[in-house]
């Protein structure tokens, strides 16, 4: 016996703990008919017993993230009475006190401003769409376009975590790392929760954290893990020179002895975490580049996505990719876009942010669903926040620009769920305050996991002394918009 092995030692009290939590696993698992059963409710292996907790209508999410705040007044939300006000102030009855972000605080007025672009009823369903968004309005049976959206957060950083983690304040888990542990992986050969951030061609756009994607409090085995856009998707996926596959699982054999002899010493569960990543490394040696090889994709599905397609780091390329990830079981797929927070030259660099997302977002639609994906995969199209009516610069400028606005704005969701072709919620004449059916951060993020088959209430994890959930002690389903 090791000479220090007496701290080591559990009382009877944790020994009965931790016999007890075992065995109860290996009832709960047997009670419910091991993983075969689960994979088909949408489980997969590492979930918690009993999740889901009813049958999910989606196995998977993709969520394409627009960073910066994308203009729902000239992409999704027409209002005609800007163009009949234009250049006048708005109203104090509209505003209603609310604040406003110093960028604009020091204005002299804050004066309407009209989208300069034309909307028009798209598809059967009549859903109304801006023209610099020709390929959405070809999928508008399709989406469900939530209009009445609304967050607490006014500035970038709180608005993106508390729409990524469901808080502002930094150290929760995101959705995907959320999923990953209730759920589990359903396949074996590449992380559950991916991340790729495309490369915008004029401006980097606001920063993102690798905190966004991270686990918080849950184990580190849950966090996302980002592919990189340029080189090898994963670091030091390969093997150096000189070294085999062979003396490689030698190699890896070796250190997860050690690391289990360690575990059985300290029984800190971050050596597990380390065990299972080096395992799935390794796995991830030869499923990673099969992933990233287009060359069997057809011609007519490249062109579908648009030209950006053949080059790497694109939107376009990543919503390929995110389509290949769906179908190799990947349970959540989290593309950022950046550079959507146009606070000056919105004429000019709204429609170059639209170009890139706009043909690859309805490919992506598309494509799933004429491979039969679309019915259990979640796809999400939004950002942390909308923008104003009234003019950041001085309405009519050319360099005119919209500021943050957090009590309305819009996103689009599709499958997995999800009822097509209908627009929920409304906001004022001026785009300004949610008037109709409004949706909460915690509400959407309460409707995706039931999409899932999740109760949000239920899926919870105890961390010092409290009980944590994404949705905090908010939140509710949004049941009208569901199929």
């Amino acid at each position: 016996m090791h000479c220090q092995r007496y701290e080591d030692a559990c009382n009877r009290r944790e020994f009965l703990t931790k016999t007890g939590l075992g065995l109860g696993a290996a009832t709960l698992a047997h009670l419910f008919g091991g993983e075969a059963r689960a994979a088909a409710a949408g489980a997969g292996a590492g979930g918690l017993p009993g999740l889901p907790h009813f049958a999910p209508k989606a196995k998977r999410v993709i969520c394409l993230f627009q960073s910066g705040g994308p203009s729902h007044l000239d992409l999704f939300d027409d209002k005609p009475v800007l163009r009949a006000r234009f250049d006048e102030d708005l109203p104090d009855s509209i505003r209603k006190g609310q604040r406003i972000t110093g960028m604009v605080a020091s204005q002299a007025r804050l004066a309407l401003q009209p989208s300069k672009w034309t909307f028009a009823p798209s598809g059967q369903s009549g859903t109304v769409l801006s023209e610099v968004l020709p390929h959405t309005r070809g999928i508008a049976d399709e989406i469900c376009l939530v209009r009445s959206l609304y967050t607490d957060a006014i500035n970038h950083d709180p608005a993106i975590t508390f729409f990524q983690t469901g808080s502002q304040l930094p150290g929760r888990p995101s959705m995907g790392a959320w999923l990953d542990y209730g759920l589990g992986r359903i396949n074996e050969n590449l992380p559950s929760f991916v991340v790729l951030i495309s490369v915008t061609k004029d401006a980097p756009g606001q920063g993102l954290l690798a905190r966004l994607w991270g686990s918080g409090f849950l184990p580190s085995a849950h966090q996302g893990v980002q592919f990189r856009s340029a080189g090898d998707p994963v670091l030091y996926l390969g093997d150096p020179a000189g070294l085999t596959r062979e003396r490689r699982r030698l190699m890896l054999d070796g250190m997860a002895e050690l690391n289990r002899q360690n575990f059985e010493r300290v029984g800190d569960p971050e050596i597990e975490t380390r065990i299972a990543q080096a395992e799935m490394a390794f796995r991830m040696q030869s499923s990673v580049p099969e992933l990233m090889d287009l060359a069997g994709e057809p011609e007519h599905i490249l062109q579908s996505y648009g030209d950006d397609v053949k080059q790497p780091g694109t939107f376009a390329r990543n919503c390929l990719l995110a389509r290949r990830l769906a179908e190799r079981g990947v349970r959540f797929i989290q593309l950022y876009h950046r550079d959507w927070d146009h606070h000056g030259g919105l004429n000019t660099r709204l429609p170059t942010l639209a170009k890139d997302t706009d043909q690859a977002g309805a490919a992506l639609v598309r494509d799933l669903k004429q491979r039969g994906l679309l019915d259990d995969t979640l796809v999400i199209w939004g950002g942390e926040f909308g923008r104003t009516p009234y003019a950041q610069g001085g309405a009519n400028r050319e360099a005119y620009g919209r500021d943050h606005h957090g009590k309305a704005f819009s996103i689009w969701m599709a499958g997995g769920g999800i009822k097509p072709g209908i627009s929920y919620g409304a906001t004022d004449d001026f785009g300004f305050n949610v008037v109709e059916q409004p949706v909460h951060i915690h509400d959407l993020q309460a409707t995706i996991l039931h999409c899932l088959g999740i109760d949000h209430e239920r899926l919870a994890y105890r961390f010092q002394g409290r009980q944590f959930r994404l949705t905090d002690v908010h939140g509710r389903v949004v049941k009208d918009i569901l199929a």
